[in-house]
């Protein structure tokens, strides 16, 4: 009998067997393909951890049994450049991802020419440029996502010629023009996700998709696509989303979509849309999203729309819907969050119904025709964070505002155009714990009576106050100064009287040069509606509090005294506003100090003294006006002053020279030669500067979606909704 040290177990020895084997068939990185990635990839820039001789061990690679490479998945290494034509020589490739990289350039024809084995092409969120290549060579292809680029011209029709197993397409936010591919369902039968949007796509809709069996998500949003929704797009049935916003598509939203019963998201807002909504909309219940506003929509809103259960934001803002609102019940929609219905023509009560739904943090019916108080219900909703209920017939303020104090949540109360002629509550009864969270706070156009009441020297939170057009009387409280918060100020169109007071150039929101140091954090459920301070009809969107104008606005009142010589702390001050008034004194040097200003209006009050040449150091200054006054000199030389239209100046039979017709007496020759060239440059400048200041930070907030959109022409005051 041998000896146990010299007997090896049967299962040792099997598992020494499969180990070998493993080994044997798992051949170090093929020598071409450790070249390709050497030729694609510069190892000392990019800092990658490929020290190993075997580039199956590489970081970021992987192999087959064969030591050919299959796998390059470098996501969010900073890689940068453009993509190597090498990469194209890795004949077993079948998962390629660069995303989130900065690569740049266009993609070189032949770079997928032997990339047949290719299943996953992302090279999304890059720099990448020029024109998509005229096609890809692999059959097994199943994923393309290019989206997040600068891609530009038309997408070939044989780009995915081959691309029998195609499920997903992400071409969204390029610059593709042309129109949609209209072949891809015929060509595979496994696409799920299409997206187009966010491009320059014209034409219309492509027809086919209802060929497209098993089409989950139809993106093709923000291009200027026309025409009515395609027919065959019903036939869909598997479709989760449908996502086409901002287009130029028109007519009726077809009865037919309720086969779509899938349906997840809907959203069709911002294009040209018109007719009812389907009369058996209550069949999709699975609805989450449903978000039609910006259209041309009428007509009651169908009862069975409340059989939708699953909604959560339900926006048709912006239509022409009418009917008895209060007559909808309210109370099936128990996942409801968002509800926006501002602007149409609804009638009747706020729906007590409405308050059934215990998870809405956004209510929006403002600018239509209700009627009625707001009803003590309303304390139920613990969540609720933005009410916009203003353009309506309420009434008794004081009774509203008591109730809503009560909501712990609240941080946007927007009421204007409400109220008509009432009294403004105030006294000691108003003095409480409430609205401890409010960010912004809005009765303009009220035409209420009485005074800025002390109850608001309480809201620490304040960021926004608007209080416009009203009858408000007595001085400005300076208690307004010590709220930390507060950087807007709208009290435009009363009859405060008294004098600028001092603790007001105090707002420690507008000295300091950062006044959003808190975070926005969704204090706007939905976005803001406001008028421009430029006397505009029309009105902007803001989706954060941030993106106003820091601004102080008194326009149309009888304040009185000068301007405080402290006014030059509030050095993070867009807009300042004091026109129409009865100010006296002189334009103190103070106000150069504030180098964030853009608009600057003193006109039609009694300031007297000369221009200071120093307010030619607002760079930014795009809009100035100081006509109506005492003023007297020489507009100052030189600078871009002198770039202003005439009428910022007219009325002051002091002042002379440019832009003025009537010259100064004694002026010298070096006083010309110097005139012209800074009217042109510095005019230029402040202009270009100016512009950007105002709008570029309003363009690139936002996520796109809302930046400058141009409606509600009907709006006086300026928080509308």
């Amino acid at each position: 009998m041998p000896e146990a040290s010299h007997v090896i177990p049967y299962g040792v020895l099997f598992l020494f067997f499969l180990l070998s084997t493993f080994i044997c068939t798992n051949h170090a990185c093929k020598e071409a393909d450790h070249n390709s990635l050497l030729s694609s990839f510069d190892i000392s820039s990019y800092r990658l951890n490929w020290s190993s001789s075997d580039c199956c061990h590489w970081e970021g690679i992987a192999c087959d049994a064969g030591g050919r490479v299959t796998h390059v998945s470098l996501p969010s290494n900073r890689l940068q450049g453009s993509i190597s034509r090498s990469l194209g020589s890795l004949t077993h490739l079948s998962h390629l991802n660069l995303s989130h990289n900065l690569l740049s350039g266009p993609l070189e024809a032949g770079l997928f020419l032997s990339s047949s084995r290719l299943e996953i092409l992302d090279l999304s969120y890059n720099i990448l440029s020029g024109k998509l290549p005229l096609f890809l060579s692999s059959s097994y292809i199943q994923i393309v996502d290019l989206s997040n680029n600068q891609f530009n011209a038309t997408i070939p029709s044989s780009f995915l010629q081959h691309a029998w197993n195609l499920s997903s397409l992400n071409v969204s936010k390029n610059h593709l023009t042309g129109q949609i591919p209209s072949s891809l369902c015929i060509r595979s039968s496994s696409i799920r996700v299409l997206d187009f949007s966010n491009n320059d796509f014209n034409g219309s809709i492509p027809l086919g998709l209802g060929n497209c069996l098993k089409l989950e998500t139809f993106r093709a949003g923000f291009n200027t696509l026309s025409g009515t929704l395609p027919s065959d797009l019903y036939k869909a049935q598997a479709l989760h989303e449908i996502s086409l916003p901002s287009n130029l598509l028109f007519g009726h939203i077809s009865d037919n979509i309720v086969n779509l019963t899938s349906l997840t998201i809907l959203e069709i807002y911002y294009n040209h849309l018109s007719g009812t909504l389907p009369l058996h909309i209550g069949k999709l219940s699975k609805l989450k999203l449903m978000l039609l506003h910006l259209n041309n929509l009428e007509g009651h809103l169908p009862p069975s729309l409340m059989n939708c259960t699953n909604l959560i934001e339900l926006n048709l803002g912006f239509n022409h819907f009418d009917g008895n609102i209060s007559e909808l019940n309210f109370s099936q929609l128990d996942q409801l969050i968002k509800l926006d219905l501002v602007s149409n023509h609804f009638a009747g009560a706020m729906p007590k119904s409405l308050y059934s739904c215990k998870h809405l943090k956004a209510i929006r019916l403002s600018g239509n025709d209700l009627e009625g108080q707001i009803q003590p219900e309303i304390v139920s909703l613990k969540y609720l964070s933005f009410l916009s209920l203003g353009r309506n017939r309420l009434t008794n303020v004081t009774g509203a505002i008591h109730l809503l104090m009560r909501l712990e949540s609240l941080r946007v109360v927007v009421l204007s155009n409400s109220f008509l002629g009432e009294e403004l509550p105030d006294g000691d009864a108003m003095i409480g714990s409430g609205f401890q969270n409010l960010h912004l706070f809005s009765l303009s156009n009220c035409q209420l009576r009485g005074h800025i009441p002390v109850w608001m020297s309480k809201l620490k939170k304040l960021r926004v106050l608007g209080l416009s057009s009203n009858i408000l009387t007595g001085s400005i409280p300076p208690w307004l100064g010590s709220l930390p918060s507060l950087f807007v100020i709208i009290l435009d169109n009363n009859l405060l009287s008294g004098g600028l007071p001092k603790e007001l150039f105090s707002l420690q929101a507008l000295v300091s040069d950062k006044p959003s140091a808190q975070t926005d954090s969704g204090d706007v459920e939905l976005p803001i509606y406001a008028r421009p301070q430029n006397g505009s009809v029309t009105s902007l969107q803001y989706n954060y509090l941030s993106n106003l104008p820091p601004s102080i606005s008194f326009r149309n009142n009888s304040l009185s005294g000068n301007i405080p010589i402290e006014i030059g702390r509030l050095q993070n001050l867009h807009h300042l506003d004091l026109s129409i008034n009865n100010i006296d004194g002189s334009i103190p040097d103070q106000v150069s100090k504030l180098t964030n200003l853009e608009k600057l209006d003193l006109s039609r009050n009694h300031l007297s003294g000369g221009i200071p040449a120093s307010l030619s150091s607002l760079h930014f200054l795009a809009s100035l006006s100081v006509a109506y006054n005492n003023l007297q000199g020489r507009v100052p030389l030189g600078t871009q002053l002198q770039g202003f239209d005439a009428t910022a100046y007219e009325g002051n039979p002091g002042l002379c020279g440019s832009p003025l017709p009537n010259k100064c007496q004694q002026m010298n020759t070096s006083d010309n030669r110097n005139e012209i060239p800074w009217l042109y440059i510095s005019v230029t400048l402040g202009f270009i500067v100016g512009f950007w200041g105002v709008c570029g930070p309003l363009a690139l907030s936002t996520s796109w979606r809302f930046a400058y959109f141009q409606f509600l022409s009907d709006v006086k005051d300026r928080f509308v909704c």
